[in-house]
């Protein structure tokens, strides 16, 4: 099953010409007898039906496409020729964002319902715009400006004094706090936003002693947080994350750091104080940032590279400690060489 209806309900059936319009692609050969074509849902190639929509993107597919029962594959021009017959090929520059717009258009995302469950405790001094969600449970505190057609989860805290934008979702078991967020901001299940950062002194005698945390957290237009992931407030100034930039589930961004637009951070990727990262870069999962580096724009980092060092602007690193990625396939290739040498070498002579 492709979309399930129990989750999301019934998928709204779609024409070609609401299809093309959605994709912004061109179907391949002559289209005209199907202009009034209706589709119902969207499901991969192996199990699409004659009603479905699919994508292919990759020649890896190719038989799978070759094969398939769709009815409307969204495919590179270079891929046209290999829809099956009786299939529609809409041709896109970029299949896989096309294929998401479209399972947009059969299932769009519901809006605020603008009520406000009986439950949910709200300061008589917040401010809740119009359209505004606020569901059972969810507490916002003195001072809170939540903005217009926002979504507010089940027993999510908006913390005092805290900034929502226009269009912002918050869902279950949030809690915001210290924190700026700007227009159309998601936080997943549990995300953490505005807690005290990791900072301490010890003392002479062993104690800890916790440093004030007096900043906030201010996040762009647009920026995405995963389940369960933390962005700690500044510990002076701000924790910064840029317009559009991502958190998948379970990353740590910790106090002052700062990212630029369009930020990846893929899961568990742990990012020290005072770090600064520019424009678009892309961390792998489980990468590791030492504090207060600087990572140029568009860096790329591989899974699990643990960075220690400032990095250059547009180049892609690997391992721990992170190097330039020929650098370390270098490395790798004469290890494996001297390794096998080794090997060869240690072998006993036969008599």
């Amino acid at each position: 099953m492709a979309d399930d209806p129990r989750f999301l309900g019934p998928a709204r059936p779609l024409t070609l010409a609401a299809i093309l319009a959605a994709s912004g692609g061109q179907p391949g050969g002559d289209a005209g007898a199907d202009a009034g074509r209706v589709f119902a849902g969207v499901a991969p190639l192996s199990t699409a039906t004659p009603d479905q929509v699919s994508y292919c993107e990759s020649r890896a597919y190719a038989q799978t496409l070759a094969e398939s029962q769709a009815g409307l594959v969204l495919v590179p021009g270079e891929f046209a020729a290999q829809v099956p017959a009786g299939c529609i090929a809409v041709i896109c520059r970029n299949p896989a964002l096309a294929f998401g717009l479209v399972a947009a258009q059969f299932h769009p995302k519901p809006s605020p319902d603008g009520q406000i469950h009986p439950s949910a405790t709200i300061h008589p001094e917040a401010r809740i715009g119009a359209g505004t969600e606020i569901g059972p449970h969810a507490v916002i505190e003195a001072g809170a400006e939540i903005g217009r057609n926002c979504r507010i989860g089940p027993f999510a805290l908006i913390g005092h004094h805290v900034v929502l934008g226009d269009d912002c979702v918050i869902h279950s078991h949030c809690s915001v706090t210290h924190a700026v967020l700007g227009r159309g901001v998601v936080l997943h299940p549990g995300a953490r936003i505005g807690q005290e950062g990791f900072g301490f002194t010890v003392t002479e005698d062993g104690r800890f002693v916790t440093a004030p945390q007096l900043g906030s957290v201010r996040l762009g237009d647009g920026v995405e947080i995963g389940a369960n992931s933390c962005v700690d407030r500044g510990s002076l100034g701000e924790t910064v994350l840029g317009p559009g930039t991502r958190l998948d589930n379970l990353v740590q961004v910790g106090h002052n750091v700062r990212t630029g637009r369009g930020c990846i951070l893929v899961a568990q990727v742990g990012v020290s104080g005072s770090t600064t990262l520019g424009d678009y870069v892309t961390a792998g999962g489980q990468s590791g940032f030492a504090g207060h580096l600087k990572i140029g724009s568009k860096v790329r980092i591989g899974a699990q590279a643990g960075v220690m060092n400032d990095i250059p602007p547009g180049i892609e690193i690997l391992g721990s400690p992170a190097a330039p990625k020929k650098e370390v396939i270098r490395s790798m290739l004469v290890l494996k060489r001297l390794s096998s040498e080794t090997r060869i070498a240690s072998k006993p002579r036969s008599e």
